[in-house]
């Protein structure tokens, strides 16, 4: 059993371009920065976010105003997993917007490590996430538990969460009003945690988190300053599903936020 799974982690890790192993502590901490990160993405972030101040003055308010409503939750709690719960204990049986009333089970807050470097918010939670108030378990979700494994960490060390914490109807994609209801808890949940790296997977992540309309595409390849992370877009575990050959690209981002996590520990 123990070497089926070796073998699965190995063949899914030269799907994604990997192209051997080795125990040398060294090689494990290598990682290939793409030259548009080495360039330095600083001048695009500084315009982005210049052009994204213009175009949401109401966003930069919310954001604030998160902030402070997450200093608050803190000032009370007595670390960051006891001030996820207060947020939790917050949202309660949510029916502060319509999908309450569409079908969804139950909410989907987060899970994992509530002091965790890294971060991966997605869209919403789908058909399983929903039976089982977990985000990520589906199929897509194993996917992404490779994915973190491939750059040396456990599910357990990073700390998962969605935009929207309820299952649209069909699982469709989530609409505006549905997104200006729930992303002022993910905002609470980022500025509890304080990742380092935070990984935007999918268009809906990445524009919610960056307020842009650009598809994941143009996102993706670059890194992004963000409420005190680096923020990474990149393809989202179920589009990889559907489009294995950009494994390759998903590994590509992957190799960057391990290297910005090294970083960050020296």
């Amino acid at each position: 059993m123990e070497r089926e799974r070796l073998l699965e982690h190995l063949k899914f890790a030269a799907e994604l371009g990997v192209q051997g192993v080795s125990r040398d502590p060294l090689w494990r901490a290598r990682a290939v920065v793409r030259k548009d990160v080495e360039r330095g993405p600083a001048a695009d972030v500084e315009r982005d976010a210049s052009a994204s101040a213009e175009r949401e003055p109401a966003a930069d308010v919310e954001r604030e105003a998160s902030a402070e409503r997450s200093a608050h939750v803190l000032a009370f709690s007595r670390n960051p997993a006891e001030a996820l719960t207060a947020v939790r204990a917050e949202i309660g049986d949510c029916t502060r917007c319509k999908l309450h009333a569409m079908g969804r089970r139950q909410i989907v807050f987060g899970v994992g490590n509530p002091e965790a470097d890294l971060m991966f918010v997605g869209e919403a939670p789908g058909a399983d996430e929903d039976i089982q108030g977990i985000p990520f378990v589906g199929r897509a979700g194993q996917l992404l538990t490779k994915i973190i494994e491939a750059i040396g960490l456990a599910r357990d060390d990073v700390y998962i969460a969605n935009v929207i914490k309820c299952r649209p109807p069909g699982n469709r994609n989530p609409e505006p009003d549905e997104v200006d209801t729930c992303e002022p808890f993910l905002f609470q949940q980022i500025d509890i945690i304080k990742p380092k790296v935070i990984v935007a997977l999918g268009k809906f992540g990445a524009q919610t988190l960056l307020r842009t309309l650009d598809p994941i595409s143009r996102l993706r390849g670059r890194v992004y300053d963000y409420r005190g992370a680096k923020l990474i877009p990149t393809f989202h575990p179920a589009f990889l599903l559907r489009n294995p050959a950009s494994k390759r690209e998903v590994w590509e981002d992957m190799k960057v936020v391990r290297e910005l996590l090294k970083d960050k520990r020296e």
